[in-house]
């Protein structure tokens, strides 16, 4: 994977709102209160609420687009149905199909969302070629151990993205795309220049911990299992729902009778305050290759985090292109 350390200036008309932060941070309401007063709509950035029917368990918190009165659009939810293969590249696409709309109707853009890598391949300029499965390919790598094809992989791209490896499924797919674009050097996405603000959320750790704590039961008494078992019982695969993880790896063990509801609680909280570390991880690493995120204090309530981000807003992404861009990557 190649990618761009950064992004040219451009006309007033290509700019980006980002709102990132980690789990149980109040992402959608923050980015919902901003486009209210800027007139934006919402790009969410999540690799699992593009599922229909993944509700509960994406927090895809639907109500909080409905907002003083007025619903705020959003794009990139519920548009498969669980177990299509959705990637980044495909991300990528629905990206720009939603931008240049938001944008031909003179409102701004907001991406949202905690999915690091879909987050950076729109503010790094990630180029993914469009490489079709290649059963011929797969079979020719069914000999290698995973060790030899992390190694291949290594080859292509530095391994800090640990999902590229944590299945075989997933390595070999990886591999099939790195190798795709070797010999398809100009099949790729091409991210148009922006001027970019991009705003995270920080509380500490113990206050995150507490929200994830709070937010899981919430979920749980609002029907998560339910929502898992519908799936399970709508033909979706057990071995699929286990692939997307946390909430719907550990209710899907559950409804099978591999845990009891207090192993399902207890397993899964631990796994969320893991997944919130991993993605400030990302997000430190993403500032190292030169994004710039301007942290605001998650501590406030959403009103004071949208007249600072609005402000932020005005003095960067919404005035004179030509002028200095304090927030810009």
């Amino acid at each position: 994977m190649s990618s761009t350390s950064s992004v040219e200036s451009s006309t007033s008309s290509n700019r980006l709102l980002t709102v990132l932060g980690p789990t149980a941070t109040g992402k959608t309401a923050l980015a919902c209160e901003v486009a209210y007063r800027l007139d934006g709509e919402i790009i969410s950035a999540d690799s699992r609420q593009v599922f229909r029917g993944m509700d509960i368990g994406t927090g895809k918190d639907l109500g909080d687009y409905d907002i003083h009165g007025s619903h705020i659009p959003y794009h990139i939810i519920d548009i498969h149905d669980p177990g299509y293969e959705y990637n980044v590249y495909q991300f990528q696409n629905d990206f720009l199909a939603a931008y240049a709309g938001i944008t031909e109707r003179g409102r701004l853009p907001i991406m949202c969302g905690g999915t690091g890598m879909y987050l950076e391949s729109v503010l790094r300029g990630y180029r993914l070629p469009n490489a079709p499965v290649d059963e011929r390919y797969r079979q020719s790598l069914e000999p290698c151990s995973d060790a030899s094809l992390i190694e291949r992989l290594a080859g292509y791209i530095k391994l800090h993205n640990h999902t590229d490896t944590e299945t075989r499924d997933r390595l070999v797919r990886a591999l099939e795309i790195q190798e795709f674009g070797e010999q398809n050097p100009d099949d790729y996405v091409h991210m148009p220049p922006m001027r970019h603000l991009v705003v995270g959320i920080a509380l500490p750790r113990e206050v995150v911990v507490g929200r994830i704590e709070r937010r899981l039961r919430q979920r749980l008494d609002e029907g998560m299992i339910d929502e898992v078992s519908n799936l399970l019982e709508q033909g979706v695969p057990a071995e699929r729902l286990l692939r997307y993880g946390l909430e719907y790896r550990h209710v899907t063990r559950y409804l099978k009778g591999e845990c009891t509801y207090d192993e399902l609680f207890t397993n899964l909280f631990t796994d969320i305050r893991r997944f919130s570390k991993r993605q400030m991880t990302w997000f430190r690493r993403m500032e190292r290759n030169g994004v710039k995120i301007v942290w605001i204090d998650g501590q406030k309530n959403v009103e004071s985090m949208a007249d600072e981000v609005v402000e932020l807003a005005k003095q960067t992404i919404l005035s004179d292109p030509d002028a200095k861009n304090v927030a810009s990557i």
